[in-house]
């Protein structure tokens, strides 16, 4: 017998059975116990593990029986168990086998059954009592999930989001969100380091793409590039090691990575700016706000990796920088399809000046000004580092 059970009238709401057993008068008493229950069943039978692999996808709970004639005791547990872990299994066994039916409750089956010592209303319960003991293990499986899924994401968050080693006299404000609400960290990470000479070494980077593997990437390129600032290594160095590290560690030969640093001397007063395929940051200070320029190289990953341009910027007295990646630029405008982009970020941040906001109060004003002209969330990763002085 293959298909529906007869005599009951299927349903949407009728368990879906699949019988795995190959004795006919065994399947036999299964379905007419089934028909004693009255119950809403919707019974399918096969006759081996091979037939019931087409079939078990559409099944809510398995009675299996364990004298299968293509498999051996509890193999068959053990392929539905590695293949279907949703479907709720209860196996059927012989008097002389019972042991078997307790060893595969111990490996995972919800219950067993003994032939022969089976009524209609015990074979509903166990059926009914399996599936909901598989949907509350379900939930709890997918409650695990999550609790490793966020474990996981919060070790990524400390990897790509530290705490800036700077003295007092510098301010530090950053910013992070992942793009479009997700709760998985993307690629976008940031650093603030100083010196034993009173150097502060910032980065805002960007890895393309969006996930675990992305984020992990961040972190490696991040703790490389720290490890390589505190030995008071030349920057060009620190970025010709940091593109070794990334090639390396990538798992697609055509990802990159952007990447803006600023080395603000001790003076504070000017600085060396290098922009590797990133947008520039912005200047704020006495005369306004500006792009501060450099030399454009290709992205980490991209391009010789020996080579790295820059610039000496000047900055003044009292300055802010606002270093950022491209999710903060690349939101719409409105309803229309013209990007924020940097001439736009410009006007939102002398806006923002003008109602006299400074440090934490103005980036957090000219992100919330970016979110709103979006329309929401932003789709991209966005990391915001402003450092300020004086």
């Amino acid at each position: 017998m293959v298909g529906a059970l007869s005599g009951i009238r299927e349903s949407p709401a009728a368990t879906r059975v699949l019988l795995i057993e190959d004795d006919d008068g065994d399947a036999f008493l299964v379905e007419e116990l089934l028909l004693e229950t009255g119950k809403a069943f919707d019974l399918q039978r096969v006759r081996t593990l091979a037939e019931a692999k087409a079939a078990v996808q559409n099944a809510t709970c398995v009675l299996l029986d364990l004298g299968l004639p293509d498999t051996y005791q509890l193999d068959g547990l053990r392929w539905l168990q590695q293949n279907v872990p949703s479907v709720a299994v209860v196996v059927l066994t012989g008097l002389a086998d019972e042991y078997l039916g307790e060893e595969a409750v111990r490996l995972g089956a919800q219950d067993y059954l003994v032939k022969g010592q089976v009524d209609g209303p015990l074979l509903d319960r166990v059926i009914r009592y399996a599936v909901e003991r598989e949907r509350s293990d379900g939930l709890q499986r997918q409650l695990r999930d999550a609790q490793i899924y966020a474990e996981e994401n919060g070790r990524l968050e400390r990897g790509l989001l530290p705490t800036p080693i700077v003295s007092d006299g510098l301010r530090v404000t950053p910013r992070y969100a992942p793009g479009g609400q997700r709760l998985l960290l993307g690629g976008d990470f940031y650093d603030v380091v100083e010196t034993a000479d009173g150097t502060v070494h910032s980065v805002v980077g960007d890895v393309c793409g969006h996930g675990p593997d992305e984020a992990a990437l961040g972190v490696t390129m991040r703790v490389a590039w720290r490890t390589l600032v505190l030995a008071e290594r030349p920057s060009t160095e620190t970025l010709t090691v940091v593109n070794q590290v990334f090639t390396h560690e990538r798992y697609q030969p055509n990802l990159f990575t952007t990447l803006c640093m600023l080395s603000v001397n001790p003076s504070r007063r000017t600085g060396t700016l290098f922009l590797v395929g990133h947008p520039p940051p912005l200047l704020i200070n006495s005369d306004g706000v500006r792009e501060m320029k450099a030399p454009v190289r290709t992205p980490v990953g991209v391009g010789n990796g020996t080579r790295w341009p820059s610039s000496e910027v000047e900055l003044g007295e009292g300055w802010t920088v606002l270093m950022y990646t491209d999710g903060l630029i690349e939101g719409r405008v409105g309803t229309r399809s013209r990007r924020l982009d940097v001439d736009g970020l410009i006007g939102l941040v002398e806006s923002a000046i003008g109602h006299g906001l400074r440090d934490e109060l103005l980036i957090d004003h000219v992100i919330d000004a970016v979110k709103q002209l979006n329309g929401g969330e932003l789709d991209d990763d966005m990391a915001v580092v402003a450092l300020s002085h004086g």
